[in-house]
């Protein structure tokens, strides 16, 4: 089921792109029904997942490929990967019904997706090293046709910056997978493997080169600090429905690369590394966070707090390197794999309701808007909400992940504290753009704004609900994330 799931969307992309005579509203209802039919598939995986024992997987398929150097087609699910591949379903699937009015090359627009969601689902599932690298760079390749072919503003200058940046972060992320493959003995690039033996282990010089390579990949994916350059004109260029997807999906590739690759095959080298990678989290929150305030440009204003929640959990997973309490680095990781899903649903909601704004009056300058609350009330409530979930407020999913990424770093590093002025400072920006665009008086683009359609309720609607129901009811989620950070932290603390 598990390669269905990943391949299935090419498949449509390719019958898409292969026949240009389907009807614009065939090829849009098309990229729905098959997103709804991954969702549906992906649930029925979540229901019927089992945790597998430690260092084992679920779903597993494994087919001999590139055998003279070790790397085979291998794919599985654990609690690491699992959340985000239903992570990513859910946001694509949102994304599709967002696009049904999509007037602008639509058959291209579905195909284009399509091949992006299964570039997305298939470096979540894989478990070789050479397969994670080819859906890496898929994905960029992706993303860069989606800003450049549907974006506004300098979308070409955007979409070359975005792939320049990351197409070199996936050339050090090589580099460090060849070293991985070099030490191992047998040579291999199975990740499953990789991790249980930990090749580097004993060599600090060469783990600590090979360590760098890859967090360099990884850390420009992610972004942070001082790596996040690209990110704000590709969002700000980006149509609304690749900022959701480039935020909401994308960015976990380089956190997910953290806590899947670097930590468990490389732990002596991550832990001898971790105070700068605590370092780098704690001025990616501030950053991010005080740049975010002095922005008056809706999508850069979100933007920059994804520099701020993505700092979040590298801050997380830098304290999980420190020996101390196993319990409190446990729940840690657990709070950067919670922070990861809870991002992805916000995050990618506000971006789709910036693109309202964008869509009826052309414009992300919050000082252009006022009064909305009253114009558009729909609309109103839903970014408020969406606000009140990425500041943290108590009753949505970015409160238990940052309460466990607090609280499991601070019992390791206490120093890691240094980062709770990030949110307030947050707090603090999105109830500004809440009276900048909902209340007082009436701005010269209000009027131009009507309320949200069926159509964007049904897009926006279920992630912020999703955020709110793992707020209330967070156990389902935690009961698969837990063991699998159980786990990581075990093969960390060899």
């Amino acid at each position: 089921m598990l390669s269905l799931v990943v391949f299935l969307p090419l498949f449509a992309a390719v019958v898409l792109a292969a026949f240009p005579k389907i009807p614009d509203r065939t090829a849009r209802w098309a990229w729905v029904a098959v997103t709804a039919i991954e969702a549906a598939l992906v649930g029925v995986m979540w229901f019927g997942y089992r945790t597998p024992a430690a260092g084992q997987l679920g779903y597993e398929e494994q087919v001999e490929w590139i055998p003279n150097v070790g790397s085979s087609y291998h794919v599985g699910v654990d609690g690491l990967s699992l959340p985000l591949l239903a992570l990513t379903v859910v946001v694509f699937l949102a994304c599709a019904v967002y696009a049904l009015k999509e007037d602008q090359r639509p058959r291209i627009q579905a195909a284009l997706f399509l091949f992006l969601q299964t570039s997305c689902l298939g470096l979540f599932a894989a478990q070789d090293l050479i397969l994670f690298f080819l859906f890496f760079d898929l994905s960029i390749v992706g993303m860069y046709f989606v800003i450049a072919g549907w974006g506004h503003g300098n979308a070409a200058r955007s979409a070359l910056k975005f792939f320049l940046y990351t197409f070199l972060g996936s050339l050090a992320l090589l580099l460090g997978f060849i070293g991985l493959y070099l030490y191992a003995e047998p040579h291999t690039f199975d990740m499953v493997e990789l991790a249980a033996s930990a090749p580097l282990d004993g060599n600090p010089v060469a783990g600590g080169w090979v360590l760098g390579a890859i967090l360099l990949g990884l850390a420009i994916k992610t972004p942070t600090f001082p790596f996040h350059t690209w990110l704000p004109p590709a969002h700000t260029d980006a149509p609304a429905i690749g900022s959701a997807v480039l935020a909401g999906i994308l960015l976990k590739m380089g956190t997910y690369g953290f806590v899947r690759i670097a930590m468990p095959m490389l732990p002596e080298a991550w832990r001898a590394w971790s105070w700068l990678i605590i370092a780098i989290g704690i001025i990616s929150v501030l950053y991010g966070a005080l740049v975010a305030l002095a922005q008056t440009d809706l999508k850069r204003m979100i933007a920059y707090t994804s520099v701020n929640h993505m700092g979040y959990v590298v801050l997380a997973v830098g304290a999980a390197g420190v020996a101390g309490s196993e319990s409190a680095r446990e729940v840690a990781v657990t709070g950067a794999l919670t922070q990861m899903v809870s991002h992805g649903l916000i995050t990618a909601a506000l971006f789709l309701l910036a693109g309202v704004l964008q869509d009826r009056a052309g414009t992300y300058d919050m000082g252009s808007y006022g009064g909305l609350a009253g114009q558009a009330p729909k609309f109103a409530a839903l970014f408020a909400v969406g606000a009140f979930a990425s500041l943290g407020l108590p009753g949505f999913s970015g409160f238990i992940a940052e309460f466990q990424i607090f609280a499991g770093s601070i019992g390791t590093v206490p120093a890691t504290a240094l980062a709770l002025p990030g949110i307030l400072i947050t707090a603090a920006l999105f109830l500004l753009a809440l009276q900048r665009l909902l209340t007082g008086s009436a701005g010269k683009k209000t009027n131009a704004v009507t309320d949200l359609t069926t159509r964007e309720l049904l897009s926006v609607g279920p992630l912020l609900l999703l955020a709110l129901l793992i707020g209330v009811f967070p156990r389902p989620l935690l009961d698969l994330i837990e063991p699998a950070a159980s786990t990581v932290v075990v093969l960390l603390g060899r």
